[in-house]
């Protein structure tokens, strides 16, 4: 039994279509990706995941059932817009969400104060959330999406607006969640994030579903058009050799891009005959290579 399962689901506004059969399967213990641009119907599939608004087609199911009043206390669910009242305590609000969650006011407020602790930020429990920065109220928000313990968790942009520390903080936290267990459907406009957490991905475009399967398969489907070099000396004539399109020079060595795969061994051969190599790597796609491999832009 799935935790978050979808079949075929689709929903229309009038005449636009926002999704057009989308199908995926959220496994106990997984990160799932869902990418796609503006307007490609990320939003309205989180949405229809969450129970929040109805498909006109296909099926969604919760731990095997339908719709349901237990979706309350199933669900969690961080936003990418700020859902919190600005003027009232921290402790206030997450401690009523919870409880219309299902939790006893006791348990909440006990849990609550577990989580501050951990984020090391136990003073916020008295302080109105107008008074925090916005990567704080983003931890906060964070808190209120998971404090009822829910067994499925839609993520939208999580990260957003948190310096790298508390970015390692909150990816680390994300991980535990999955590690006990827990069914995440994430969503983030950085890529490597994604490629980090995400052992399978769905990519949308226009509605439509464009790639969709496990992570590392998809980037092992895609040819290898990216060498790094490091090298003793400058290497001179990189840019002559069959098959390399482009030749970039960094402060460490080169990046050089290529059409077809013999070229990478050209690229090495002329190199040990100019200088020492340090290194020298044949890199896979990036996931936003293939984002725009397949969609065309750049992931905004």
């Amino acid at each position: 039994m799935l935790p978050l399962e979808l079949e075929h689901v689709t929903k229309q506004y009038g005449e636009k279509t926002a999704v057009n059969g989308i199908s995926l399967q959220v496994k106990p213990g997984e990160i799932y990706g869902l990418l796609g641009g503006n307007g490609a119907g990320k939003t309205t599939t989180m949405r229809m995941s969450l129970g929040l608004i109805y498909p006109d087609g296909g099926t969604i199911r919760w731990n095997g059932k339908g719709y349901g009043d237990e979706l309350r206390r199933l669900m969690g669910y961080l936003p990418e817009e700020r859902g919190l009242y600005p003027k009232y305590k921290v402790s206030e609000q997450l401690i009523y969400l919870a409880e219309l969650r299902g939790i006893k006011r006791k348990e909440a407020d006990r849990t609550l104060k577990e989580w501050l602790a951990k984020f090391e930020v136990p003073e916020y429990y008295d302080k109105r959330v107008e008074e925090l920065s916005k990567g704080n109220q983003q931890k906060i928000q964070f808190i209120a999406s998971v404090l009822h313990d829910p067994s499925i968790i839609i993520m939208d942009e999580t990260f957003s607006g948190l310096d790298p520390v508390n970015v390692e903080l909150l990816k680390g936290t994300v991980k535990e969640l999955r590690d006990n267990g827990k069914a995440i459907l994430f969503s983030s406009h950085r890529m490597d994030h994604v490629e980090e957490l995400c052992e399978n991905i769905c990519i949308l475009h226009r509605s439509n579903t464009v790639l969709q399967g496990n992570l590392r398969e998809i980037k092992q489907s895609f040819p290898k058009e990216r060498v790094l070099l490091e090298t003793k000396e400058a290497v001179p004539g990189l840019e002559t050799i069959e098959g390399v399109t482009s030749v970039e020079k960094h402060l460490n060595g080169y990046e050089i891009r290529i059409r077809e795969a013999g070229a990478a061994q050209r690229i090495l051969a002329h190199a040990a005959a100019e200088t020492d190599i340090y290194r020298y790597q044949l890199m896979e796609p990036t996931l936003n290579e293939i984002f725009i491999a397949k969609v065309g832009s750049s992931h905004e």
